[in-house]
């Protein structure tokens, strides 16, 4: 529409005078005013966003506080003290070094209802939690999904995220910390952003409701197994060994593995010293140890094995 057709709809409708010469510059005020109007939302948004953005805490590396080299240790759950926090408990477990790794930390988290674990935080060494009781929302990447009892979760190198007990009784996980040479010099972008084809990408897993496969031991789920940014393979599962049954004698592996003991009893031998380990107990097995578990309760046992190679990573060694 023209200036000269506005001007006569003025006149014709509501009777303006003549004399409207102003028009032109009314327009282009109000023109201005609309420019303007739209540039400060833009701000607003923009200063919305980086708010958003630096209210999640980066979390710097810390050497390990522990110097020494971490060899196969067995850990009883009775054996872990829980120490108070604001939240609920943690009950510390490694804080090492081991061959392939640059840092192992383990530790115990018990939140109370209600409770986070932190605020939402993010690190470029990637991070396991195992839900051992209650239940847990978990915010990745501001997506918040629900983790009970046997979850798995894996966080992605600079994913942010956090954890909340939504349940109406303390609640318990583990957090693994496996720090491989890879998260020293990892992006600074979220591995969400990055979207590597082929890597892990941050996920929660409920591995009790994965297909079970029988074995002649018993049975095995397995949880997942794969490449992430930080990890050349990430491989975890659950083997079930029906009362009496125990696993091939002398196993070997050449990777840094945790093993947490989910029900029963079992009898694990390394490199043939044998410990009796309960549910909620842990080890840690060091590359190429031998290793034989063994059933010796009156019920099936089970326990979730997490198995991570790094570039560290010795090779395989044979009986």
């Amino acid at each position: 529409m023209t200036i000269e057709n506005l001007r006569l709809i003025l006149r014709r409708q509501f009777g303006c005078p003549r004399n409207l010469d102003w028009l032109p510059h009314t327009l282009s005020l109000l023109a201005i005013f609309s420019c303007m109007k739209i540039l400060l939302l833009s701000l607003c948004l923009v200063t919305a966003v980086r708010a958003t953005a630096q209210s999640v805490v980066v979390s710097d590396y810390l050497p390990p506080k522990q110097s020494t080299t971490l060899a196969t240790t067995f850990v009883d759950w009775d054996s872990l003290v829980p120490n108070p926090t604001a939240a609920g408990q943690v009950r510390h477990v490694f804080d090492n070094p081991t061959v392939a790794m640059d840092k192992l930390e383990v530790h115990i988290t018990t939140l109370n209802p209600g409770m986070e674990s932190h605020p939402i935080h993010r690190h470029p060494w990637e991070e396991i939690l195992l839900v051992k009781d209650g239940d847990f929302e978990v915010s990745v990447n501001g997506r918040k999904q629900h983790a009970g009892p046997g979850a798995m979760i894996f966080l992605a190198s600079n994913d942010p995220h956090n954890a909340r007990n939504v349940g109406n009784k303390p609640a318990t996980y583990y957090v693994i910390n496996f720090v491989t040479d890879l998260s020293h010099s990892a992006s600074a972008k979220s591995a969400a952003e990055q979207a590597v084809p082929g890597k892990l990408a941050s996920s929660v897993m409920d591995c009790d409701r994965l297909p079970s496969t029988p074995t002649p031991s018993g049975s095995r789920i397995v949880c997942v197994n794969s490449p992430s940014l930080t990890f050349l393979a990430l491989e975890s599962h659950i083997t079930t060994l029906n009362v009496g049954q125990q696993t091939a004698a002398n196993i070997i592996d050449a990777n840094d593995e945790i093993v947490v003991i989910k029900s029963g009893q079992v009898e694990v031998t390394v490199n043939g010293i044998a410990s009796r380990m309960n549910e909620g107990s842990l080890l840690y097995w060091a590359p190429n140890d031998k290793r034989t578990l063994r059933n010796i309760g009156s019920t099936p046992t089970s326990y979730q094995v997490i198995r991570v190679t790094s570039a560290k990573s010795p090779k395989p060694i044979t009986n």
